[in-house]
């Protein structure tokens, strides 16, 4: 289980399961944590976090971000939302274009969590479990060879 925070919902704590369902509480769920200690386990990996700055153009909300596993940068993020819409699916050609036009052919493909969820309401969950599979996907670059990077 990872236990993530999210600025953009600073009195929830998202507590996910490794390929299993996306937990939300309020941000006592850590002091509850804390107190399980004696059944729970603590992995011993690094904090990884993404920092960054918010934007919004028109509609759409952009989040740009470095990041971090321990004092070193891993990566940049870039987060887009398109606020008029809640079923991810419905505008993603949109948000593909608008994503083109800065990211040119680094452009990425349809996120898992679309499959998943087709045509249901996107939520912060979502979003939470998008960063998961980016932070683990930087968690695995770390253990290959600095020259299989790129």
């Amino acid at each position: 289980m990872y236990v993530m925070h999210n600025s953009e919902h600073p009195l929830s704590c998202f507590a996910l399961f490794e390929n299993g369902p996306c937990l939300i509480a309020d941000t006592n769920f850590d002091v509850l944590m804390v107190k399980l200690k004696g059944f729970f386990q603590s992995a011993k990996a690094s904090k990884i976090e993404t920092r960054g700055t918010r934007y919004q153009y028109c509609d759409f909300l952009v989040k740009v971000g470095t990041v971090t596993m321990g004092p070193s940068a891993r990566g940049i993020s870039v987060e887009v939302e398109y606020g008029p819409c809640v079923v991810a699916s419905d505008c993603w050609n949109l948000l593909l274009e608008f994503l083109q036009s800065f990211l040119g052919s680094h452009t990425p493909g349809a996120p898992a969590v679309f499959g998943n969820r087709h045509d249901m309401v996107y939520g912060p969950a979502d979003t939470m479990v998008q960063y998961m599979e980016l932070f683990n996907k930087i968690r695995k670059q770390q253990q290959l060879p600095v020259a299989g990077i790129r």
